[in-house]
């Protein structure tokens, strides 16, 4: 199989971590066992020592103009230092801010009005990038745009790892575009492999296979990234909540009232770096109308948890280029993915995705 060249906008720890483990798991092929840390090691035969990053870009100085390689763990980086990764050759090039840059992280993203923005579209031609991944910072709807834009412009199938929404906008109008440009498109706002969403759908399901009516339910987050500092600037969180939120009340026969329902970013406590910890709180009532509680306290380092499905995410727009399907990727948003645009339970999911890397399903 070739290789699969990549485009990452957001050079940040998400970015740090997929980066890293390219590295960590270039020996792991079709012939390697079960390895843990990994959902598939191989994908319509691509490893994933078959992914190449090509571009990347970002506007924050002490990334802009160095190698991808050395970019990745450049401050205010912060997330776990599992791999080596040697000179890639790949310069981080300048996006435009637009509205990348929140209130809050105004002096922690350090912006040099010399360097020069880079042509995005030309980049990503030049690059002969395949695929674009976006790991903007929540909020950054416009920004989110505009690159879904240069992906259409340079011929680019687009992963959209944030909840600014693509894949899942209403009237499918983003999705009509790739339709037409005869390009995938995966989203919205990534999944973790063990994160506080995917935790929570599952003990949601629970009640609901089970009989448990399920009154009331809380998910807090806090953590001590720039993601989550960035969204201590809560004008920037209306689409998060609603991502994180539809993606549990899904699970549900009949949603919550929004008084009985709170999922989303709490705090930004600065010495947890990229550990995020997460608190789950489910009240429902079981046979005779009996009171059941359930809390949950689930402690991950961030950045990695999201690397660990983005590697699948991107193997499967390639399958997807590779098969001519176009327009927005079912099965793969809805396993990988917070906001796609069909929900799934996790179960069915996964069965779909298995299907469609076996050609048995489209999309």
């Amino acid at each position: 199989m070739g290789k699969i060249r990549v485009a990452i906008v957001g050079v940040g720890n998400c970015a740090s971590s997929l980066v890293q483990g390219l590295k960590y798991y270039k020996k792991v092929d079709g012939n390697s066992p079960p390895t843990p840390g990994l959902m598939h090691n191989v994908i319509g035969g691509y490893s994933i020592s078959d992914i190449e990053i090509v571009a990347a870009f970002d506007i924050d100085k002490r990334k802009v103009g160095s190698d991808v390689a050395w970019a990745i763990f450049a401050e205010p980086n912060c997330t776990a230092r599992f791999s080596e990764v040697s000179e890639m050759g790949v310069e981080v090039e300048k996006g435009p801010v637009l509205d990348g840059l929140a209130s809050t992280t105004q002096k922690t993203i350090l912006i040099d009005q010399k360097q020069k923005v880079c042509d995005v579209k030309k980049v990503l031609k030049k690059s002969n990038a395949e695929i674009l991944v976006s790991y903007l910072p929540v909020g950054s709807e416009e920004a989110t745009r505009f690159y879904a834009g240069e992906a259409l412009a340079a011929g680019c199938a687009f992963i959209n790892a944030i909840p600014s929404f693509i894949a899942s906008a209403e009237e499918g109008r983003w999705v009509k575009r790739f339709e037409k440009a005869g390009l995938p498109v995966i989203g919205d706002d990534i999944k973790s492999q063990v994160g506080a969403t995917i935790l929570h759908r599952v003990l949601t399901r629970l009640f609901m296979d089970r009989g448990v009516k399920v009154e009331k339910t809380y998910q807090l987050n806090v953590g001590g990234n720039t993601d989550f500092l960035n969204m201590t600037d809560r004008s920037r969180l209306k689409n998060k909540k609603i991502s994180k939120t539809d993606a549990v009340q899904s699970q549900m026969m009949m949603p919550l009232p929004k008084d009985d329902i709170h999922i989303g970013p709490s705090d930004y406590v600065p010495w947890l770096k990229d550990k995020k910890l997460c608190f789950i709180r489910m009240e429902g009532k079981k046979f005779g109308d009996v009171p059941v509680k359930v809390d949950v306290k689930l402690d991950v380092e961030d950045s990695p948890n999201s690397a660990g499905i983005m590697v699948d995410a991107i193997r499967c727009a390639k399958l997807a280029l590779d098969r001519n399907t176009a327009g927005v990727l079912i099965s793969p948003s809805a396993y990988f993915m917070k906001h796609p645009p069909v929900q799934y339970p996790d179960s069915i999911a996964r069965q779909m995705v298995e299907e469609f890397i076996a050609g048995k399903r489209e999309r």
